[in-house]
């Protein structure tokens, strides 16, 4: 029974993971064309931000609510309407935070003034982005995946709608309202997405007040979601640190403020998206596998978890070699055809090879956090954001431009990768 719906999980998360991942696609191409590469590369230096507090705002809840749902011992309403309490007030401290601190950190550590509106328009983003989020851990724990693909895919064509019809108009008032727009449109498409949500919950998933209140529940939910939580903020950190690094040492050694915008618009504007697009895949794979490992190991069965890790790093593969093949010898063709440039080439023929190991980073970090060991998670997390921070840092200063993000990141995946394979056939052995 759990094979069957590991497989038809997995199947209708292939299927919606290809559909959103072509609306990604266009969207990135309605941004690149309306914002260019300067807009661009002012929207991708804020993404850091956005994703470190994006991290802190869910708390760890979506993964921890996913395993403990899929293991069918809990109160799963109270589990889930607790959370969502907790979140909350934690989304308000955020708010708090960004409105006071968004000033100093466009003009302290991004070195780019222009970057104070999107900065200011994420603390308004996350409230929505966290309920959501929840509820979508919630359905991944009952291996419900229709709800969390159509979500998605009707979230996505709520985003490219607004961005399509008013980028344009926000340009006219300047580039910096253009990119808090951009940001702002999050908040359109995460609230459809939560009425998506509420339309898939059960009949009897009746709501009382009693399901809001926090009692021994919420300590296993916290005991996943605290170093899970840590896990992604520290990693974000990382994230968090690039572009602050990157500025700081270029514009010390005589690089342009122009360049550096520019180049790194190019590598996290259309290198990196291109080198994530068979993520849909491993995605997938990833979600599908959390609430079958976490069943699964609970009750020991330690061989089925391990022929299920192994399909999932060879499925992984199976997409993963030929897309390599593709961005390491002919570049110069989905650069072309996703954003008609030739920026870019030699950056993607370089990170390509590398990116392969990432392509099976995604299903073992989801193993590790389906057998409860978001502690290990958490330290190599730890040790591979140091890893590329320093990396980052002394490589900027041998004037390689962004050369020294693209090492940085391929180190990155490589240590990160290692690093939870070992631990897995730790546990496993």
């Amino acid at each position: 029974m759990k094979k069957s719906k590991f497989i038809k999980s997995t199947v209708i998360l292939l299927l919606g993971g290809l559909i959103t991942k072509l609306l990604g696609m266009v969207i990135r191409i309605v941004m690149s064309h309306n914002l260019g590469s300067v807009g661009m590369g002012i929207y991708m230096m804020i993404m850091p931000t956005f994703s470190t507090f994006i991290a802190l705002s869910q708390f760890g809840f979506p993964v921890a609510i996913s395993k403990l749902v899929a293991e069918n011992k809990y109160n799963n309403k109270n589990m889930v309407f607790s959370s969502l309490i907790i979140a909350l007030f934690i989304n308000i401290l955020i708010i708090f935070l960004l409105t006071f601190s968004s000033h100093f950190v466009a003009n302290n550590l991004l070195h780019e003034s222009r970057t104070y509106y999107g900065l200011i328009a994420i603390s308004f983003v996350l409230p929505f982005i966290s309920v959501s989020s929840i509820l979508r851990g919630y359905f991944f724990g009952k291996e419900k995946m229709l709800p969390h693909v159509l979500s998605n895919a009707i979230e996505d064509i709520t985003r490219l709608i607004l961005l399509s019809l008013f980028i344009p108009l926000f340009l006219l008032k300047g580039i910096e309202f253009a990119v808090m727009f951009t940001v702002l449109s999050n908040i359109a498409s995460e609230l459809v997405s939560i009425l998506v949500f509420f339309f898939f919950l059960p009949k009897n998933f009746k709501i009382n007040k009693n399901d809001f209140i926090i009692n021994k529940n919420i300590k296993k939910v916290l005991k996943i979601s605290i170093p899970t939580t840590m896990s992604r903020l520290i990693g974000s950190f990382g994230y968090f640190l690039e572009p602050i690094i990157i500025t700081s040492t270029l514009l010390k050694i005589g690089y342009s403020s122009d360049f550096i915008v520019s180049e790194y618009g190019v590598i996290t504007g259309y290198i990196m998206p291109l080198i994530l697009l068979p993520s849909f895949f491993t995605n997938a794979i990833s979600q599908a596998l959390i609430p079958t490992i976490s069943y699964s190991y609970s009750n020991n069965h330690k061989t089925y978890v391990k022929n299920k890790i192994k399909q999932a790093i060879f499925i992984s593969l199976l997409i993963g070699i030929p897309v390599t093949i593709v961005f390491t010898f002919f570049p110069e063709i989905p650069l072309k055809i996703i954003y008609n440039t030739n920026l870019g080439i030699n950056y993607l023929k370089v990170i390509a090879p590398i990116s392969l190991l990432f392509y099976i980073q995604s299903p073992l970090s989801s193993s590790l956090q389906a057998m409860g060991k978001a502690k290990e998670a958490m330290h190599g997390t730890f040790l591979s954001m140091i890893i590329r921070v320093s990396i980052l840092f002394i490589f900027s200063h041998l004037k390689i431009g962004l050369w020294s993000l693209i090492i940085a990141t391929g180190c990155n995946m490589i240590f990160t990768t290692l690093y939870d394979l070992k631990h897995i056939k730790k546990e496993l052995r």
